[in-house]
């Protein structure tokens, strides 16, 4: 087992920043920021136990949940609520919980991630089965309110992972697929908002991207069951229409509002 390291609390390699011009704050923050995804890249093969895992477990008629506290819970919220309209997908496919609830996505609630029990008070409501996946995010791996999470759905049969910027932790030791994504101190101490928090935001990419790349909501290259929320993306969709098919772009674009989604016209033309 790794021994635990509180790398994420250690002192930033930079000191006397609040004295330095502007230019020279942003050009360290981009050089630091460059060792994140070389620091995903180790994470590779555990992510793709992870995706290959999880999309079994989707065609299963499984979800995924995210559990997070702070800067790791408003991740999970925001890759959650991205998927129905980047891929079609149900809404509550993937779902995000945070501590303190949805308060908590804009205003810290003190003390919230502080009991174990409530991330699965916080999933009852869902119905959570065996087929289900939880994702802790927690970059410390020591937040209470996920670890209790992962624990207890651990327990009930469902798949656990996590994402956590420190080696050997509690969190890692609960679940049964760990991504530790080792990014070293960060710029400002223990301001996880940054390296850490761009890391989970890259994993968290792979994971719902890979996933539904996986499950078919991507043709080719293309977001062929994106939802048509506003006139970018049905100029977007259009495009993909006319790409696919030669149709001038004016048919295209009648046939999607017709038809609703980029998938649905394809369908339609191909069984004529």
């Amino acid at each position: 087992m790794k021994k635990f390291q509180n790398i994420t609390e250690s002192p930033s390699l930079y000191d006397n920043i609040d004295q330095w011009p502007v230019r020279q704050i942003l050009e360290t923050m981009n050089k630091e920021d460059q060792t994140v995804p070389l620091a995903v890249k180790k994470q590779i093969p555990q992510i793709e136990k992870l995706v290959i895992a999880l999309t079994e477990r989707i065609k299963s008629g499984g979800r995924l949940f995210y559990l997070g506290a702070g800067t790791s819970g408003r991740l999970g919220i925001l890759d959650a609520s991205e998927i129905p309209p980047t891929f079609g997908a149900p809404y509550d496919l993937v779902i995000g919980l945070i501590a303190g609830g949805d308060t908590a996505i804009r205003k810290a609630v003190e003390s919230a991630e502080d009991d174990p029990d409530q991330s699965w008070k916080d999933m009852e409501p869902y119905h959570p089965t065996a087929k289900d996946t939880v994702v802790g995010i927690a970059a410390s791996g020591r937040t209470p309110y996920v670890i209790g999470g992962v624990t207890r759905a651990r327990k009930e049969g469902l798949l656990t992972a996590c994402i956590t910027n420190n080696p050997g932790t509690k969190l890692a030791a609960a679940v049964d697929i760990p991504i530790e994504v080792i990014v070293g101190p960060e710029f400002i101490t223990g301001s996880t908002r940054m390296k850490s928090g761009t890391s989970a935001k890259l994993v968290l990419n792979m994971i719902t991207t890979g996933t539904m790349i996986r499950l078919g909501r991507v043709k080719g290259n293309k977001m062929v069951d994106m939802q048509l929320t506003n006139q970018k993306l049905v100029e977007r969709g259009t495009r993909m229409i006319v790409e696919e098919t030669g149709l001038e772009p004016a048919e295209a674009k009648r046939l999607l509002l017709l038809y609703g989604s980029v998938r649905a016209v394809l369908d339609s033309l191909k069984n004529k």
